[in-house]
């Protein structure tokens, strides 16, 4: 009997299908096991075919979803699942990729399986994180798919597809063989060449700073000099801009017989507002700033995070904040900090998400009162979800308030009646309110007590000579933060592109930023000459609102294709007929050791730079790039230290006579601090 009704507990079970194993196993610990199965689909069940275009251009875009290779064994685990199941729920990540995954399960079981199983129900849950509560609410609010979702979705992988495989034919020919273009990927290239082409087109100009040291006699020193160090601002209340050695030498002369007064002194109160919780553009740039993670590092660790029920979902643009995790965290604001850290209204934020269906929150962690201390999570992991946990709580918290100074000295030449003024400002903190939360705090600045109208006595003056340098290349959390300003991409686009465009060797990584090759600034001039329109930032924009339309459903998505196809293919027949583009190559100086004509070049190939002779291809000598370091090998001493990347594009460096000698670090032994890992991990 006992063995009768056993069976009848596992025959009524339902099934959960998620996508991740993690996950999965995340969602059993707390999910009756004689109730719900939880089988993960590891990922997309279906894609567009690799073989062949898979879209049938003459039939509305039909895609041709092929199932993705190693699949079979997973859906079959499933069918057999899924026939003994009561109920079956769909329970992917909340978002477009999400409920495409959930509709191709969904047509796998129903159409094309075991009749057993497209009659029993089968319904779509969604849940932004993983906790019971979370769970259970979404299993009571289980609804029908979204098919808006789905096909925004379907929409952006068709146009995906399409343009990948119209461009990559035409750069073949008229670039190089082995280049692929993309929607999105090949207008962030164009930032960092653009970007690149204006810091080589600036002009340095040479300035100079100055300083002036004063002193005064302080009773609480008994008489001793206080240095106080100012900076130089106005000459005669205009900004002092000082171009040369000869100016600097003349101000210092000038600053040295100067009659020095207390002109003006300030004192305010200024206050700074928490930021707000972190979206998946702002995670990625703060952990990028912070601790030089990529940003597909960062979503890498968010998802584990995620998974493990400790975070809310990470691919999200809003910064809203559910109502229950607001209370959760004044209470414990309240408990762990007091009443004076606790704003008397919760603090509200605005959600940015363009799409209905994915009003997401911002990412917080699902517990508030589980602090990174009690976390028991470790290195990376504890690194960011630290970062999550502080700017959440942080975000409810009440102002921190400065007392901030401005002292102004007045320097008068009687001579040359001039009046030079000369600027000191500094804060100290009255409260630290939000900034506690984070447990770190920028030291207070020192400032002197001095009296208006006071006399003081001059020390020193400084002139250092500076020059203007270009805008900054971008850092992955800079290119982030315009593709959003722009509104190209979407937060669950962000680290694939940064990542794709370095794979594809378009741009490398120096000293932490991001760089074109040779070959992505070729790559780039060609499609921006031929495809102006679909190379345009504020074209790119509109299609990335309009697949937002599809997915709220007031934009067909057949239509929003054709609209996009049409133009593109005739863009792409005119490119045909186009001169092939040079790509050019760097000398290293050195003669061809085979052919001993043409020179040594250093090109970019699809596996990044190599050698080459600058006769190719006439002459078919090759060799590998090896950037040396200015320094012996440490083990055998007759190799030269080189650097090279792994597989995943961390830096290390080697003995250049491998494999005769297996020297190899992930730092140098010497000079380390002058040597930064360009891969940020």
């Amino acid at each position: 009997m006992e063995a009768c009704d056993s069976m009848v507990d596992y025959v009524s079970m339902d099934l959960l299908i998620v996508e991740s194993p993690t996950k999965a196993r995340t969602l059993a610990k707390f999910l009756s096991s004689k109730q719900y199965s939880v089988l993960p689909t590891v990922g997309h069940v279906r894609d567009l075919p690799k073989s062949k275009l898979g879209v049938d251009v003459e039939n509305n875009f039909a895609p041709d979803w092929a199932l993705v290779k190693g699949k079979r064994d997973v859906l079959g685990k499933i069918k057999e699942e899924a026939i003994k199941s009561k109920r079956i729920f769909l329970a992917t990540d909340p978002d477009r990729e999400g409920e495409a995954i959930a509709w191709h399960v969904w047509e796998l079981l129903s159409k094309n399986s075991n009749k057993e199983i497209s009659k029993k129900p089968m319904k779509r849950v969604t849940f932004h994180e993983i906790t019971q509560s979370a769970v259970e609410h979404s299993l009571n609010e289980a609804h029908d798919i979204d098919v808006h979702l789905v096909e925004a979705q379907q929409a952006r992988r068709v146009v995906d597809r399409l343009v990948g495989y119209t461009l990559s034919p035409v750069l073949w020919k008229k670039v190089r063989r082995g280049l692929s273009g993309g929607r999105v990927q090949s207008v962030a290239v164009r930032l960092v060449v653009e970007r690149e082409k204006e810091r080589e087109a600036f002009v340095s100009e040479e300035y100079w700073d100055g300083w002036v040291s004063l002193s005064r006699k302080s009773e609480k020193t008994q008489g001793e000099d206080l240095g106080i160090l100012f900076t130089l601002l106005k000459r005669n209340n205009k900004v002092l801009k000082i171009t040369n050695v000869k100016e600097s030498e003349e101000v210092c002369l000038d600053l040295a017989v100067a009659d020095y007064k207390v002109g003006s002194i300030t004192k305010k109160e200024s206050v700074s507002k928490p930021p707000a919780p972190f979206t998946t553009s702002t995670l990625q740039q703060t952990a990028g700033a912070r601790f030089g993670y990529s940003a597909k590092r960062t979503m890498a660790i968010a998802q584990q995070l995620y998974e493990k029920g400790l975070i809310t979902y990470h691919r999200t643009d809003a910064t809203n904040l559910a109502v229950e995790a607001v209370d959760g965290v004044r209470d414990f604001i309240l408990k762990n900090y007091g009443e004076k850290y606790l704003p008397a209204k919760p603090v509200l934020y605005a959600t940015k998400s363009k799409v209905a269906q994915e009003a997401h929150e911002a990412i917080r962690p699902t517990m508030s009162s589980r602090t990174p201390e009690t976390s028991e999570l470790e290195g990376a992991d504890l690194k960011l979800y630290s970062l999550i946990w502080q700017r959440f709580v942080g975000c409810q918290m009440t102002w921190a308030i400065f007392d901030k100074t401005d002292i102004e000295v007045n320097a008068t030449v009687e001579e040359d009646k001039l009046v030079y003024q000369l600027g000191l400002s500094g804060k100290v903190r009255k409260f630290d309110g939000w900034l506690r939360a984070s447990g770190k705090y920028k030291d207070d600045d020192e400032i002197p007590s001095l009296d208006k109208d006071e006399v003081l006595e001059w020390l020193n003056t400084w002139g250092t000579q500076r020059f203007t340098e270009p805008i900054a290349r971008y850092s992955e959390a800079t290119l982030i933060k315009t593709l959003e300003s722009l509104g190209i991409g979407r937060p669950s686009t962000y680290a694939s592109i940064i990542s794709t465009i370095q794979d594809r060797n378009y741009v490398e990584k120096q000293d932490g930023r991001l760089k074109p090759t040779a070959i992505g600034q070729a790559t780039n001039d060609f499609l921006v000459k031929q495809f102006p329109s679909e190379l345009d930032y504020q074209f790119t924009a509109r299609m990335e609102n309009d697949l937002d339309e599809v997915a709220n459903g007031n934009e067909n998505w057949t239509k929003l294709v054709g609209s996009f196809y049409t133009p593109f293919v005739e863009n792409a027949k005119k490119a045909e007929s186009a001169d092939r583009v040079p790509v050019p190559t760097e000398t290293t100086g050195e003669k061809c050791p085979t052919c001993n004509e043409g020179d040594v070049v250093i090109r970019t190939g699809r596996f990044g730079k190599f050698l080459s002779c600058s006769r190719f291809p006439e002459c078919k000598y090759t060799a590998k790039f090896l950037v040396k370091i200015d320094m012996k090998c440490p083990k055998c001493e007759d190799g030269d230290v080189i650097s090279r990347k792994t597989k995943r594009g961390r830096t290390f460096y080697g003995c250049s006579r491998y494999p005769d000698c297996d020297w190899s670090a992930w730092k140098l032994p010497v000079e380390e601090k002058e040597v930064k890992d360009e891969s940020g991990e």
